[in-house]
C-alpha cells in the first residue's frame, strides 16, 4: 500500500467502512497511525476517538466487531476504504448502518460468489467434487446437462409447481455457469450482454 498521509488532518485519516459482501457503506470513522497499525495486526477495525482521545476497537463492548477483509488507500493517500465482514449491527443505535439502512445482500450478488467458487473448482479440480466431474466429462456433457436442466424447468413451468420451477431453474443456472467457466467465460458476461441489449439503440445481430 502507498504511504498514508496522516498529516493533512493533523494525524488522522477518514476510514470508510463497507460491507465486503453487500457493498453497503456501514459507517465512517477516523484513524491515526496507531489505530491503523492495530487494525492491521488484529484484523478488527480500530478507530481513534476524537471525543475521548483514545483508541477504540469497534465491537469491544458490544461484540459487534468489524472483521477486516481488505484496506485500500485513495488516490490522494489520505482516505481509507476498508472492506469488512460485520458481526451484528454497526451503529451504536442498533441499526445495520449509521444511516439506518438494512444491510441485506442482494441475492443476485451470490451469482458472482458462485462463479468464483466454480472457477476455483476448475483451477484446483478436487477429487470427489461433482463440479470437478463435470469438467472432466468434457464440453459436450456440460452442454447436455444445461439442455436437460432447461427442459426440466420448462416442464415445471407448464405442468408443475412454482417451487419446482425455481429448483430446476437453479440447476440450470449452476450447470450454465460450469459450461461458461469451461469456455473461459463468466456469468457477468451474460449480464453485460443483457445490459447492452437494454439500450434503446441496440439492434439484434444479423
Amino acid at each position: 500500500m502507498t504511504e498514508i498521509d496522516f498529516e493533512k488532518l493533523n494525524g488522522l485519516v477518514p476510514a470508510i467502512i463497507q460491507d465486503a459482501i453487500t457493498h453497503k457503506v456501514l459507517m465512517l470513522g477516523f484513524m491515526n497511525k496507531e489505530a491503523y497499525e492495530k487494525t492491521l495486526e488484529s484484523k478488527k477495525v480500530t478507530f481513534w476517538s476524537r471525543t475521548r482521545n483514545c483508541l477504540w476497537t469497534k465491537g469491544e463492548t458490544s461484540g459487534n466487531y468489524l472483521n477486516v477483509v481488505s484496506i485500500k488507500n485513495d488516490c490522494d493517500n489520505d482516505t481509507l476504504l476498508i472492506m469488512v465482514h460485520p458481526q451484528g449491527p454497526t451503529c451504536h443505535k442498533g441499526t445495520d448502518t449509521c444511516w439506518g439502512e438494512d444491510n441485506n445482500a442482494n441475492p443476485l450478488l451470490f451469482l458472482t460468489e458462485l462463479q468464483d467458487f466454480i472457477e476455483k473448482r476448475h483451477e484446483e479440480m478436487p477429487e470427489g467434487s461433482y463440479t470437478t466431474s463435470l469438467f472432466k466429462d468434457g464440453l459436450n456433457r456440460m452442454a447436455q446437462k444445461v439442455g436437460e436442466e432447461a427442459l426440466e424447468a420448462v416442464i415445471e413451468a407448464t405442468n408443475g409447481e412454482d417451487s419446482r420451477l425455481i429448483y430446476e431453474s437453479a440447476d440450470m443456472f449452476y450447470h450454465l455457469i460450469v459450461l461458461l467457466t469451461s469456455k473461459g467465460l463468466r456469468i457477468e458476461d451474460i449480464a453485460k450482454e443483457l445490459q447492452v441489449r437494454h439500450d434503446p439503440n441496440w439492434h439484434k445481430h444479423d
